[in-house]
């Protein structure tokens, strides 16, 4: 994407492709730019390049007949980074994107040359400084041949003639400096460089410039004394090494904040056991795995790749993927998932998805992709990263005029300045956003919350109306038998509400009666009243003949009677008073009602529903203690709604709402001012999920809504709806405290550095006037503290 815009878009444009690779060699907000321009505004076919600065990585959407990931790579080298790219990267209809073993020896070659550098730098600046201190805090004596060696007051006994203050401490102290200031800050310089050259400017070019003004000074110093009698040598060695320093705990903190892909892809198995002929179990690779292939896995092992159960039963734990704690009864017919753990009998499994196309590989792809996109705030830091370093430019020139004119001395004002470039190095500001989201959705990711990127955290965030779909959502979707009531002569009442007896008098007779007239329909109610009967051991009786009509009911000739059950419409004879007393009372708790008549008299009624889902109503009542206003919307009736919405503590409803009609009622309650989360999990739901500001999509949902939404909940469990709601909040909270704290260091250090408490006697010399060490420490400290605080995310309770 061009940069400073705030997020890529869901999905590449039509002839696009997406992929995203590692970048080595960014530092800092203007390094992603870099590689930005360098990519959307000068490579033929890339249509956007959004860079994740945190995770180093870049996501790129690229026209595949005009470009190749050779000519993206090509086009990052020349802007002096490295794009990281897969063995056959770009063959086939795919960007092959580097193995977890190519990003890491990259990454490993990278971090070796900043260890190597930042030990040259620390063997030489720490004797560099402890001279350069020793020397200020007249340790070394002014003149030691005037005293003579060892003499009091001479400090350090030297050889005679040696000055602490003339050319050979200086070039001592030269000598120490040099390698630190060429080989150690030489990436500095690189990155400043193509900065530069790429049409911007980040913190390699405000290090560069004020470590080499203070060993340029220095150098001079000793050329041509007249300027000053003290050099700074040590000034430019320290800012360089603290900063290597900072960058290498930062990148240390980094990887922790990413570490969700790598604890996502470490539950994949290496290996699995192929049943070949004559059942002989075969260890292979489980990249040599293909669909289709028999797999044995056995108790305590991992499943290799998603299939479904052949043969055997077992229980699954799938809470790594899911988040469920209770571990999943696993027979033949079965799903399972690859990388879920079979924890008791042997199970054999027919593959069905194999490589990127499982479960684990599709939610980690998803993840990484997440994690590489920019919320919308985000555009904040970019747009003022982007004027931010020529203003830090001027405020140093600024400085060291005013420190000049005003009598301060030229050494003096070169220090200011130099304290000024190096403290408003803009890295925390840079690092605010993208490592709070690498972070949350990480951590949303363990607990079976999918977010698929910054737009989607912030969106969740703001919501201020959250709708629910009824049917599968706040629902099982599967009709279930909750009352039948049967009238005797004299409409005395027989029956039960759930509590039937297995054998004896009352309604068991109902209810096997009826369980054998809908014995050979497919409608939801009659299997939910087989289901019934089943469940409570009551076999139904044999069954004749039997005719069914669409919208009415069925009849059927049981033991010679004739049984019929439907809509009241189909009732024979004289309905009794206290039947249709109790249908109206059973319709007022939402149920759907089903008349039964035998031997063409009107003699029971059952009520079928379905079952709310397990923690609904307490996951509802989370979501109104967070503040949000919670509706359903649903296809039913009014008075089937409004018994749901009652029983779950739902008080706004929206009834008879046909399918297609769903996202007109999400556009009205946009149109009043509302931010709408929807969640749903059918079809029919995808319109409304993709109008809102946010979906959330069921676990056991479509494809077609889990596509749509923004959040995709990997188990069934409502309790997810405000855990990812609560993780939304939390990010977005920990992105506002570290732009908080990035400008706040900014705003109130840069004045400081530029000796602003000059006047002020009462402070110590060291903060009133800041010495650009301090300086440096105080800008690894800022990066090093929003990295830190991001890192709390991973520790919250959803």
């Amino acid at each position: 994407m061009a940069p400073g815009d705030a997020s890529a878009p869901a999905r590449p444009g039509p002839g696009l492709r997406r992929g995203q690779w590692p970048v080595l060699g960014m530092t800092c907000a203007g390094c992603a730019a870099a590689v930005e321009r360098a990519l959307a505004g000068r490579v033929a076919g890339v249509e956007a390049a959004s860079v994740n600065l945190a995770a180093e990585t870049v996501t790129v959407d690229y026209d595949p007949s005009r470009a190749a990931p050779e000519d993206l790579a090509a086009a990052v080298a020349a802007a002096g980074y490295e794009l990281v790219l897969g063995a056959g990267a770009g063959e086939g209809d795919e960007p092959a994107a580097p193995s977890r073993a190519e990003i890491e020896a990259a990454r490993a070659r990278e971090a070796a040359d900043q260890r190597r550098r930042f030990l040259v730098g620390l063997l030489c600046t720490l004797p560099l400084a402890a001279l350069s201190m020793a020397r200020d805090f007249g340790l070394l004596g002014a003149h030691a041949a005037a005293a003579g060696p060892g003499a009091p007051g001479s400090g350090i006994g030297w050889p005679p003639g040696f000055d602490a203050h003339g050319l050979g401490f200086n070039l001592l102290l030269l000598a120490l400096a040099s390698p630190v200031q060429f080989y150690t800050g030489w990436p500095f310089y690189r990155g400043a460089w193509r900065s530069l050259r790429g049409g911007g400017a980040g913190m390699d070019l405000l290090v560069a410039l004020g470590s080499t003004a203070a060993y340029a000074y220095s150098l001079a110093v000793l050329v041509a004394p007249r300027l000053g009698p003290h050099v700074y040598f040590e000034t430019g060695a320290m800012i360089i090494t603290l900063i290597r320093l900072g960058k290498l705990l930062e990148s240390r903190a980094r990887g922790r904040a990413s570490a969700a892909i790598e604890e996502l892809m470490e539950l994949a198995p290496e290996t699995a056991h192929r049943l070949g002929p004559g059942e002989r179990t075969e260890d292979v690779p489980v990249d040599l795995v293909r669909a289709g292939d028999l797999l044995a896995v056995r108790p305590g092992e991992r499943v290799p790749v998603d299939g479904v159960v052949v043969r055997g039963a077992s229980v699954v734990d799938e809470s790594m993927l899911t988040g469920e704690s209770l571990p999943a009864d696993k027979g033949p017919g079965d799903a399972v998932t690859g990388a879920t753990i079979n924890l008791q009998g042997l199970l054999t499994v027919r593959a069905t998805a194999v490589g990127a196309s499982t479960a684990l590989a599709r939610i980690v792809s998803l993840v990484r992709e997440a994690q590489g996109s920019r919320a919308p705030i985000q555009q904040l830091a970019d747009r003022v990263s982007a004027f931010f370093v020529p203003i830090v430019l001027a405020i140093a020139a600024g400085t060291f005029l005013a420190w000049t004119v005003a009598g301060g001395g030229l050494a003096a004002a070169l220090i200011r300045a130099v304290a000024v470039l190096v403290i408003a190095c803009p890295c925390a500001l840079g690092l605010a956003t993208p490592t709070a989201i690498m972070v949350g959705i990480g951590r949303g990711a363990r607990a079976g919350i999918l977010l698929r990127g910054g737009e989607a955290l912030e969106a969740a965030h703001r919501a201020t109306t959250l709708l629910f779909d009824k049917t599968g959502t706040l629902t099982e979707g599967v009709p279930v038998l909750t009352d039948w009531l049967a009238f005797s002569p004299g409409e005395r009442i027989e029956g039960g509400a759930g509590d039937l007896p297995r054998v004896g008098p009352g309604a068991g007779w109902l209810l096997a009666l009826a369980a054998a007239a809908e014995a050979s329909s497919s409608h939801p109610i009659a299997r939910a009243v087989v289901a019934a009967a089943h469940d409570r051991g009551i076999e139904p009786p044999p069954v004749s003949e039997a005719s069914a009509t669409a919208g009415v009911g069925v009849a059927a000739m049981v033991g010679g009677t004739k049984v019929e059950i439907g809509r009241r419409e189909m009732m024979p004879g004289t309905i009794p008073p206290a039947m249709d007393a109790h249908a109206e009372r059973l319709a007022g708790e939402g149920k759907s009602i089903v008349w039964m008549a035998v031997g063409g008299e009107p003699v029971g009624l059952l009520a079928v529903s379905e079952r709310e889902r397990p923690g609904a109503r307490e996951a509802v009542a989370e979501l109104t203690d967070l503040g949000l206003s919670v509706g359903m919307v649903t296809g039913d009736s009014p008075v089937a709604a409004r018994a749901v919405a009652e029983r779950l503590g739902i008080e706004r409803v929206v009834a008879g709402v046909l399918p297609q009609d769903k996202e007109r009622v999400v556009l009205e309650a946009q149109s009043r001012g509302e931010r709408v989360a929807m969640v749903g999990d059918g079809i029919n739901d995808a319109p409304a999920l993709a109008r809102a500001d946010v979906g959330l999509a069921m676990g056991g949902g479509t494809d077609v809504a889990l596509e749509a939404s923004g959040i995709a909940l990997l188990r069934s469990d409502l309790a997810g709806v405000p855990a990812a709601i609560r993780l939304a909040r939390a990010t977005m909270r920990t992105i506002r405290m570290n732009l908080f704290w990035a400008f706040f260091y900014n705003v109130a250090l840069i004045p400081v550095a530029a000796g602003a408490l000059h006047g002020l006697g009462a402070l110590p010399g060291a903060i009133r006037d800041l010495h650009p060490a301090l300086a440096a420490a105080a800008m690894t400290l800022s990066s090093l503290t929003v990295v830190g605080n991001s890192l709390r995310l991973k520790r919250i309770r959803l």
